[in-house]
């Protein structure tokens, strides 16, 4: 059986490093932020935040104590290292949290509070989860449920999500959950940032007769290598030659007037891409 390569010291000790960034972010974003403004986030953070506002129990516990039997399954079901990773995560969070309790809010206006604890916060989980853990035990529920239930991963944590926030109002009020709702949006966004990058890619499928042409043109106008793929017509089953390329958003419109100068019957397929990596993608000429 093949041996898989363990993980390089530099490479270890730089993935933690970021990962204990990302908690300080985290905790700045919760104690400077959002809890002297009475705000919470969505999922096992959200749950905390609201079991801390009703008792005396400190926050940073209630998510080590809350998360662990979703880090349990995270471990049965994803892998060791991903339980290490996320258990440093939080504990790092949790201990980084107590000295910030003591510090004065940065801001005391909600909507300022919102927006940029949101943003603070989603950049602290999204450096987490880039880097092999996880602050938030919620999607991992999600997809240990999602096996037996006719919902998506997305469907339950948003289902989850309307029960915390409505558990909020009753707790802080309508006005607080409304603001928390918004931290979520904003979190989560900026986490799907963090994590995918800033590069706004699209892949494109071109199926035309004239894909040898189109091609050339391509690799000669936009400074874009392709790939072809072979198949077949679903009605005629007569073969077909297909032409994939990645491009940036800014070439699209010049990629669709190439095609359409050779083809105007082309048939194109216009995917969103997360993260494009490896070949000679970044070397385009224009």
């Amino acid at each position: 059986m093949k041996q898989h390569k363990k993980e390089k010291p530099l490479h270890f000790t730089i993935r933690y490093i970021f990962i204990i960034l990302g908690a300080a972010m985290a905790a700045a974003a919760i104690e400077l932020f959002l809890v002297p403004n009475s705000i919470i986030d969505g999922g096992i953070i959200g749950i905390s935040l609201i079991v801390d506002y009703l008792t005396v129990v400190p926050f940073g516990i209630l998510l080590v104590i809350i998360n662990l039997p979703f880090l349990y399954f995270g471990y049965k079901h994803i892998g060791r290292n991903f339980f290490i990773s996320s258990i440093f995560a939080i504990v790092a969070l949790a201990l980084i949290e107590i000295p910030l309790h003591r510090i004065e809010p940065f801001v005391e206006d909600p909507l300022l509070a919102t927006i940029f604890g949101g943003l603070l916060l989603g950049a602290g989980v999204g450096l987490v989860i880039r880097n092999g853990g996880a602050l938030d035990g919620t999607e991992i529920l999600g997809i240990l449920l999602t096996k037996k239930l006719p919902f998506s991963i997305g469907e339950f944590v948003m289902f989850f999500n309307v029960f915390i926030f409505g558990w909020a109002a009753f707790v802080l009020g309508i006005e607080q959950a409304m603001y928390s709702v918004l931290t979520y949006y904003i979190a989560s966004k900026t986490i799907d940032v963090v994590i995918q990058g800033l590069d706004d890619t699209k892949a494109v499928l071109i199926i035309s007769e004239e894909y040898e042409e189109i091609g050339l043109a391509i690799n000669d106008r936009l400074g874009r290598s392709f790939t072809k793929l072979h198949g077949k017509g679903g009605y005629l089953n007569s073969p077909k030659d297909i032409i994939y390329v990645v491009v940036t958003r800014l070439e699209i419109t010049k990629l669709k007037q190439i095609v359409a100068d050779i083809d105007s019957k082309a048939f194109l397929t216009i995917m969103d891409t997360q993260e494009v990596h490896g070949g000679t993608f970044k070397a385009a000429i224009h």
